[in-house]
């Protein structure tokens, strides 16, 4: 599909008016629509699907928000927004957006709240377990690589995942479900089967102002004039097979897309169109699930030289960034009896790759330099009779010697393990989802939220679960207050 830009010029026939309007209903979208809402603007957002949700409904709904919550104070952590700055801050490296960065740690007590006030409930209460996400209906667990190496060194840590209350993983139904709701008892003008084809502007060249957007509804091609602002929040691309080839081929070695169909980057090209700049377009979150079972972190990841790369108590995602950077195959290496009820708990899926009752019956079986395997191991025992991973620093808690018998996790990208993935460029925006140009001017009347944006997650071996709808539902509420504040005198532009 192109989305061509177009020119006010152009269009003979303006179906309808409003403020501010929003293409996507996720997260991001639904909260740009209540913020702009509740700022007093005439909203209408547009979803492509049937109905409201977008990936957000997909999802677990975790939440990465920190600096002394109303959970986390009662569930007695004292956590402070400068300890989750500089644990963002390190996790995204160079690509991290300062800026954006010190207001999601600031301001993330008031999100939880503000998320309260519309009614998503939160449980007092923390999951303490090593997990990818809390199958109970608790709300705290540790969703980062806050507790490993090399952060745990660095930044007070404290749990910051929040999920919502509810058992399973049934978090992102239940707040889309109160989010859409909320949207909908606010008066905004809703519509689903409706999709963005061309955002329209004042005039081509410099600067030039957003004013409008054309929608496809009821297979009919309908102009809206916009007098404020348009928010796009249409999520990422991961679903676009050739944006992934251009932009993140890397991730294609991962095997499972995550996100919803329209994922195709259709807000990003939209932005693109108006001349906006897409940064962090190579970046995507890669995912090992190999937890639970907990007890897997027991072992250690080799690589096609038999040797460890990585501590393995770190987060599943940093843990799956990694592998995708490993040559040859990549074995998980633990003893029997910390293998336990891998086949029945996991969300690998990974198959065996070889077992023995000694070091060599194992190494005999698997595609390794001779005697590496051998080599890795009696270092890592070696260091265990010390009490300390001297090369990777895995904590004190998941230490243990490899005595046998022992069995071999083949987690190679494309031999059967589950590698789940998703895109982390994006727009380049203001903290407040002002899209930008490459030459860092704001495109006037053009935001964008969520995964059209590129916000606080921006490397795949630095993410924490929760960081994208945190992020999205935050930065969806930017950009919707932010637009419903803009005043462009558009009546003297349209006159």
């Amino acid at each position: 599909m192109a989305f061509e830009l177009r020119c006010e010029q152009e269009i003979t026939d303006w179906y309808a008016e409003c403020d501010v309007a929003v293409v996507g209903f996720g997260g991001a979208g639904a909260c740009a629509a209540l913020e702009a809402a509740y700022a007093g603007a005439k909203v209408a957002i547009f979803e492509a699907a049937s109905a409201p949700g977008g990936s957000t409904a997909l999802s677990s709904a975790e939440l990465y928000l920190g600096g002394g919550t109303t959970i986390q104070r009662a569930c007695g952590y004292d956590d402070h927004p400068d300890d989750v700055y500089g644990y963002l801050m390190d996790a995204n490296g160079p690509q991290a957006d300062a800026e954006k960065v010190r207001a999601y740690a600031d301001d993330g007590a008031e999100h939880l709240d503000w998320l309260m006030a519309q009614g998503v409930p939160f449980k007092a209460s923390e999951y303490p377990h090593r997990a990818m996400l809390a199958m109970t209906d608790d709300c705290l667990l540790y969703t980062g690589s806050e507790k490993a190496w090399p952060y745990s060194d660095r930044y007070k840590h404290a749990p910051r995942g929040h999920n919502l209350h509810i058992e399973g993983d049934n978090g992102g139904p239940l707040l889309m479900d109160i989010l859409s709701k909320k949207v909908q008892a606010l008066g905004v003008d809703v519509h689903c089967e409706a999709r963005a084809l061309h955002l329209i502007v004042d005039h081509f060249g410099p600067a030039q102002r957003v004013i409008g957007i054309v929608i496809r509804e009821d297979m009919v091609e309908r102009a809206w004039r916009v007098r404020r602002g348009v928010v796009l929040c249409a999520g990422g691309f991961v679903m676009n097979n050739a944006m992934v080839q251009r932009w993140a081929p890397e991730l294609l070695r991962a095997t499972v897309p995550i996100g919803n169909a329209n994922d195709t980057g259709g807000g990003i090209q939209l932005g693109l169109s108006a001349g906006a700049a897409a940064i962090n377009m190579h970046e995507g979150f890669v995912s090992l699930p190999f937890y639970p079972p907990a007890s897997l972190t027991f072992g250690i990841l080799v690589n096609g030289q038999g040797q460890r790369f990585i501590n393995e108590d770190a987060y599943h995602g940093r843990v799956g960034s990694y592998i995708l950077r490993q040559q040859g195959p990549v074995y998980f290496i633990l003893n029997v009896e910390d293998y336990g009820d891998y086949e029945r708990v996991s969300y690998l899926g990974a198959p065996v790759a070889g077992t023995g009752e000694t070091l060599a019956e194992l190494a005999a079986e698997l595609t390794l330099p001779p005697g590496q395997l051998e080599s890795t191991i009696a270092r890592y025992n070696d260091d265990m009779s010390e009490g300390a991973d001297a090369l990777f620093h895995k904590a004190g808690e998941w230490l243990k010697p490899l005595n046998g018998p022992l069995v071999a996790i083949d987690c190679t990208p494309g031999n059967g393990a589950y590698f789940p993935y998703f895109t982390l460029g994006g727009l380049d925006t203001t903290v407040d989802g002002q899209v930008r140009t490459p030459g860092q001017t704001v495109i006037p009347g053009l935001y964008a939220a969520g995964r059209t944006a590129c916000g606080i997650p921006r490397r795949g071996d630095g993410y924490a679960s929760g960081t994208s709808i945190g992020d999205a539902t935050y930065s969806g509420r930017r950009a919707g207050r932010h637009a419903a504040q803009l005043r462009f005198s558009n009546a003297e532009s349209s006159s």
